[in-house]
């Protein structure tokens, strides 16, 4: 089925049933395909996740709208990523390679699902990927990205791409690495001093163990340690017994002494709000790259 969005271009989807999933609906897992090794890494995660919730999968594969427009300068080049070689950056060749990955995507997808009987659509939209994305999110949706924008260089920062959707998005955001999972590790929150926004990430916890039954840390920020109706409270919303709760107060959200606290914890999850002090703190995303970890950003 193909439609126009708001700015103008196509979007293409399709479904087994042959119609797009409304995000009107119960809440979906979208994920971000971009040919990558990550986002198909990503793609396993939604598809997991999907098949555990019962939601429908939206992939999402967006042709962005400015390298189309660069290819059309009869100066451009592009530079191989591993072999470092010049060529020329010809139109014709970045439609066919956009239509390769699409199709490669459109497979990927289909096959991820598959051992999960779910619901699945692919979105193709032509335009920048920022603005498709939040097209299609609605505040019930999950985003999981694969490290689209990342990189694993030294010193590495979030791409724009993850940083405008982490902003912007109107539901929660789970940024998706490949790691390896201690058997004991625990899904640690980290709290503030908002308590809608910390309701939001006690939610997002309670589905994150909702099958793997890992135990969790709430880290608190300095002040008053946690009233013990609050402690309650946020044991019945996780569903697990009173053994499987530790509250830690920070002394610090300096990125080296989180850093320190989550190795203890063996952390195998974050779940923090986009407002958590922790994300304001320079160098914060250097240490959300340097953990490896999957992090899930509530709005």
């Amino acid at each position: 089925m193909e439609m126009q969005t708001t700015a103008g271009v196509r979007i293409v989807t399709d479904t087994p049933e042959g119609r797009a999933v409304s995000s009107d609906e119960a809440g979906r897992v979208l994920v971000l395909l971009d040919g990558s090794r990550m986002s198909y890494a990503a793609l396993k995660a939604a598809a997991e996740i999907a098949g555990s919730t019962g939601a429908d999968v939206l992939g999402v594969f967006v042709e962005e709208l400015n390298l189309l427009r660069s290819a059309g300068y009869g100066f451009a080049r592009e530079v191989g990523a591993s072999s470092g070689v010049s060529r020329p950056f010809d139109p014709a060749g970045v439609e066919q390679r956009m239509q390769r990955l699409a199709s490669q995507a459109r497979r990927a997808l289909a096959g991820a699902v598959a051992p999960y009987g779910g619901k699945h659509t692919l979105s193709i939209a032509r335009g920048h990927v920022i603005d498709e994305v939040l097209a299609l999110a609605g505040p019930r949706d999950l985003l999981v990205l694969g490290r689209v924008g990342w990189s694993s260089a030294p010193g590495a920062r979030l791409g724009s791409t993850a940083k405008g959707l982490v902003r912007r998005s109107p539901g929660r955001v789970l940024l998706w690495c490949e790691h390896r999972v201690s058997p004991q590790g625990r899904v640690v929150v980290f709290l503030n001093d908002y308590r809608e926004a910390n309701s939001r990430a006690v939610q997002a916890a309670a589905e994150a163990i909702r099958y793997s039954h890992r135990p969790v840390t709430m880290l608190l920020g300095a002040g008053p340690d946690m009233p013990p109706e609050e402690r309650q409270r946020i044991l019945l919303e996780l569903g697990i017994p009173e053994q499987d709760l530790r509250v830690r107060s920070l002394p610090s959200t300096d990125p080296v002494t989180v850093a320190g606290i989550l190795r203890e914890e063996k952390a195998v999850q974050l779940v923090l709000s986009r407002d958590c002090s922790l994300l304001q703190e320079p160098g914060a995303e250097r240490l959300l790259v340097a953990l490896n970890l999957p992090v899930t950003v509530t709005p």
